[in-house]
């Protein structure tokens, strides 16, 4: 997951206070207070993170970016970091290789976190002798920043602990188990298309890869009342879905079969259930609640197997853009994706959209590509986005590890076809076909 200021351009001054940022940095502390010195060095795979490296990562941020830059007399906490904790900044310096981060047994955790008490000093004293306007942008920048790898440290503890035997818990299974008694029907709702705007607005956050907004032509489409669930993916797997080639792109059916895919990621049997490692240990798979952890390319052949595709992300946006940003964040504390529509069969409710936001990121059939009038901003921090619009897809909505206040219609989520370590999910759509008669 990755960001930049809005659309590249210096927006009109913010009202953000240090009480913003330091809810923000403390949130980050807190995701990581159950957690050792151990759990938070050792890196799972080349794709996931320490969770001591985000820690610190998200602080070199703050210190490269803006306290280097804009401070009058900041001292630099340890000169080693910026090698240490650059991510991917061509235009900083060199930086420790990333399938290396889980060979920093030093710093320890402590040192990370006085280095985060280090640069939060002295972003107070920055806030108390008045951030300059243009720096404002780029301090909102690096909160967003640091939401994304709040993300993305549960996902990758989720990760590092689904490879240990004890199954160790991140938090208590409390109060799961969220079992529903009925059954969400699974009902379309028709979209007429046309032409569509969609891009970022001008009133808020966004990263520069949301924009420009910009004008779609949407032909008719259907999109799912809800997403895919636990249940209807067993149904995938009994009739063969893994095996059936035609349900499979050529590159996903080879990837199946190298890596041996024949469920979901986390799933095992046990006592002739199904189970899954979650962030609150092994769990019964909740049956109605939306399937996680799979690739696009497991989720574009459910698609074909179920008659449907997966939805443009501009179809997805300008569905999405009519709904209220509610779901189940990681802040309700839940941390698993949720049953969708307990809600509705209570009320009897139907005819509307559920869980576009939170519980699991959807899956579009979209490649991650710029919109027209893409520009990345000059400087290090045009590197945030635009250099990874190449082999990646887009998801949207995010999930139930998400910051909630985070999400919005137009965030563009991606990564590459076969990643299935995020809560990664999907949602059907078709091609609404209009009886000829009524033309």
């Amino acid at each position: 997951m990755t960001g930049s200021t809005r659309h590249g351009a210096v927006p009109a001054p913010l009202s953000l206070t240090f009480e913003t940022y330091a809810h923000v940095r403390e949130q980050s502390l807190a995701l990581a207070l159950s957690l050792s010195d151990a759990d938070t060095t050792v890196q799972s795979m080349e794709d996931a993170s320490p969770a001591k490296w985000h820690l610190a990562h998200t602080t070199w941020f703050f210190e490269t970016f803006i306290l280097k830059a804009h401070a009058m007399s900041y001292d630099e906490f340890h000169s080693s970091y910026n090698f240490l904790f650059n991510s991917y900044y061509d235009a900083v310096g060199e930086r420790h290789a990333r399938p290396r981060r889980g060979m920093l047994t030093r710093p320890s955790l402590d040192d990370v976190k006085a280095y985060r008490a280090h640069v939060d000093r002295a972003m107070g004293q920055l806030f108390e002798a008045g951030v300059e306007d243009e720096v404002l942008p780029l301090v909102e920048l690096g909160l967003h920043h640091e939401q994304q790898h709040q993300e993305l440290l549960l996902t990758d503890i989720l990760h590092l602990f689904a490879q240990n035997p004890l199954m160790p818990a991140f938090r208590a299974p409390q109060p799961l188990p969220m079992a529903s008694d009925r059954s969400g029907s699974l009902d379309w709702l028709s979209f007429d298309g046309g032409i569509v705007e969609i891009g970022a607005k001008a009133d808020g956050f966004s990263f520069d890869c949301e924009g420009p907004r910009h004008d779609v032509l949407l032909r008719p489409f259907e999109l799912a009342s809800r997403a895919v669930t636990n249940g209807e993916w067993l149904s995938f797997m009994a009739a063969g879905g893994y095996d059936t080639s035609s349900f499979w792109l050529s590159d996903g059916f080879a990837v199946a079969r190298d890596h041996g895919w024949r469920t979901p990621l986390y799933w095992f049997e046990k006592e002739g259930a199904w189970w899954s490692m979650t962030l609150r240990g092994a769990q019964p798979v909740d049956l109605q609640a939306p399937v996680c952890h799979v690739s696009f390319y497991e989720a574009d052949a459910y698609a074909r197997y179920a008659g449907a595709r997966l939805p443009l992300e501009a179809e997805w946006e300008h569905a999405a853009s009519a709904q209220s940003v509610k779901g189940n964040f990681a802040d309700q504390g839940q941390l698993r994706p949720r049953p969708q529509m307990s809600e509705a069969n209570e009320t009897g409710e139907a005819g509307r959209l559920h869980g576009l936001y939170g519980d699991v990121w959807e899956w579009t059939a979209s490649a991650y590509a710029a919109y027209p009038g893409f520009r990345p901003v000059e400087g290090a921090v045009g590197e945030y986005n635009g250099k990874f619009m190449s082999g990646q897809m887009v998801l949207r909505g995010g999930s139930c590890a998400t910051p909630a206040g985070h999400m919005r219609a137009s965030y563009r989520n991606f990564f590459h076809p076969d990643k299935r370590w995020q809560f990664s999910g999907l949602r059907l759509a078709r091609d609404l076909v209009k009886d000829k008669s009524d033309a």
